[in-house]
């Protein structure tokens, strides 16, 4: 099935969404990008996905990402939809803060890779399943998770990842398991010690392992 792997350049593809037509490039511009996919409108896990990412919405502006979702159903039913979100979110007077891309003939989700074969619809075609593609702005694919269709996202965790990508991306850096902003980083094993405390004002720890190896080095950005 075609898809999107970790380097690539997201294709600029044209669509219908919610706020009119866009050419991806251009709705990306110079930020950070999110776009996550769905299996159909008026659904109850997406419904709460969507519900999540809408009070999310000033995290990713703080970030410098741009949101945009994507079904498989019509402008028209996503806007119907987008209502249903906003209530579910207690926020029933406001316009939901992010486009959804009308994919009915799912020709994008096959483009990207985003369908899920065991999972099918009442049409009995296979429905999209829950990816997170995250885009630097250089247009390429930063970040990819599949979710089964069954299965709703954790937007927390989705904005834990973009601060480490965003912070990796500028600093000789890597984030250890469970990393959270203001953790200790690790310093990447390509940098020698005499670089390393160039670069890091703030020292570098090693820890001391029965390999009698120096690999495990923390500083603290």
């Amino acid at each position: 099935m075609p898809g999107l792997l970790l380097g690539d350049v997201v294709p600029n593809f044209e669509a219908d969404t919610t706020v009119g037509r866009i050419t991806f490039h251009d709705f990306l511009g110079d930020s950070w990008g999110i776009l996550f996919s769905h299996p159909a409108d008026f659904t109850p896990v997406c419904t709460t996905e969507l519900g999540r990412a809408a009070k999310l919405s000033d995290e990713f502006k703080k970030r410098n990402v741009k949101m945009i979702a994507l079904s498989i159903d019509s402008v028209d039913d996503h806007r119907k939809w987008s209502k249903d979100v906003m209530a579910y979110s207690d926020a029933a007077d406001k316009a939901l803060p992010y486009p959804i891309i009308a994919d009915d003939k799912r020709e994008l989700a096959v483009q990207l890779g985003m369908l899920d074969p065991d999972e099918r619809g009442k049409d009995g075609q296979a429905l999209t399943a829950r990816c997170v593609f995250v885009f630097g702005p250089d247009k390429k694919l930063k970040l990819s998770i599949l979710y089964p269709a069954t299965t709703g996202r954790n937007f927390d965790e989705i904005l834990r990842v973009i601060d480490s990508l965003q912070l990796t991306a500028q600093k000789k850096v890597a984030t250890p398991v469970d990393w959270k902003p203001g953790d200790k980083v690790m310093v990447i094993p390509s940098l020698s010690d005499s670089e390393a405390a160039d670069l890091f004002p703030n020292g570098v720890t090693t820890k001391d392992l029965p390999s009698g190896k120096k690999y495990l080095r923390y500083t603290q950005i």
